[in-house]
Formats: C-alpha cells, sequence, structure tokens
C-alpha cells in the first residue's frame, strides 16, 4: 500500500487486522531455511558483529526487539511483535517522498546452541514477492555474525517499473540493518 502521508497507528492496525488471514504471495515459503529460487533477485548480507557468548546473547536480544528494523526511515508494527511462527508484522517505509505499508508473517524460527532468529515471508499486501532470514550465528572461531539471505522479486506494478530504484532500496535496508546491529 503506497501513501502521500506516514500511516497513523489507527491505519496501521486496520492494516493488520485485514491481513491476519491473508496469504503468502509466494509459493517457495521457507526455502530461505535452504536454496533460494533462482527465479528471484537473491541478496546475502554478513557482518561480524562481536566474538563470545556475550556477543551472542546481545544479539539474540536485538533480533527479539527488531533492532534491525530501527532505521530511521523504516519502521516496524507492532514494534515488540513476538518472534513466533505466524506473526504478522508490517513495516512501514519512508522513501522518494511518500510511504509504504507492507504486511510480512514470520515463517519459522531458529532457535539452536549457536544460531538464532527467524524469516518472514511477504503477504498479499506487499509491493514484493519473497522471503527474508534475519540471523545471528556464532562461529566455532568464536566469531558472532548478524546474517541476512533475501530472495524477492517485484509483484505490483509499481515495483516493476520502479525496479532500480526498489533495489536501492534493498541494498540500502541491508546496509542499514548490518549499521543497526553493531554493538554501540
Amino acid at each position: 500500500m503506497f501513501l502521500i502521508r506516514r500511516p497513523t497507528q489507527k491505519i496501521i492496525e486496520a492494516f493488520l487486522l485485514k491481513q491476519a488471514g491473508s496469504g503468502f504471495s509466494y509459493s517457495e515459503v521457507g526455502a530461505t531455511k535452504s536454496a533460494p529460487p533462482g527465479s528471484y533477485t537473491v541478496d546475502h548480507n554478513r557482518i561480524r558483529i562481536g566474538r563470545g557468548r556475550e556477543a551472542f546473547e546481545r544479539g539474540k536480544e536485538n533480533i527479539r526487539r527488531w533492532q534491525m528494523f530501527n532505521l530511521g526511515w523504516v519502521d516496524l508494527f507492532p514494534r515488540n511483535a513476538p518472534i513466533i511462527a505466524g506473526t504478522t508484522v508490517a513495516p512501514v517505509v519512508r522513501h522518494f517522498g511518500f510511504w509504504s505499508l507492507n504486511a510480512c508473517r514470520i515463517v519459522y524460527v531458529i532457535q539452536e546452541p549457536r544460531r538464532f532468529g527467524f524469516a518472514y515471508g511477504t503477504l498479499r499486501e506487499h509491493a514484493e514477492k519473497g522471503e527474508e532470514r534475519f540471523s545471528i550465528e556464532w562461529s566455532e572461531d568464536d566469531s558472532v555474525y548478524y546474517d541476512i539471505l533475501a530472495f524477492s522479486r517485484p509483484r505490483q506494478v509499481p515495483v516493476r517499473v520502479a525496479l532500480p530504484l526498489s533495489r536501492m532500496l534493498q541494498k540500502r535496508f541491508a546496509r542499514d540493518s548490518m549499521k543497526a546491529m553493531l554493538f554501540q
């Protein structure tokens, strides 16, 4: 949904309520667990955020708080959505003088001794279609990484027409998201 003004809390809540029964906009649900489908644009970004158990625990907490969306030009609603499969969220993005409101649902959660995160997939009320995985990984060399794996392609006509701008926003999100996950 494209808007000329920032959506109000009431508009966002109504949007999320409407999305409760909506299905995914793509058929490859869960594909970020293994190999993303080749018919999509794939982005994989990774940054070292620290070392050791403390960095891993801090990274997990940042994922739980959706810190990777604390960017100034992107907000997430509800802000403290639980990291549980089936949770529906709405990223709100300010770009190029207008706003977009999109719908995503958590597909799966990763809870392993040295890996934590989740993937969400786009619902029918999203400008793109695809899936994105956000995870924290504690490697054998004691390094801790924030990792983003996404596959997507335009779903709505305006996004298809403006594909270079859409790709620019996706790259900006990855860059800013990684920066937001670095420990201050």
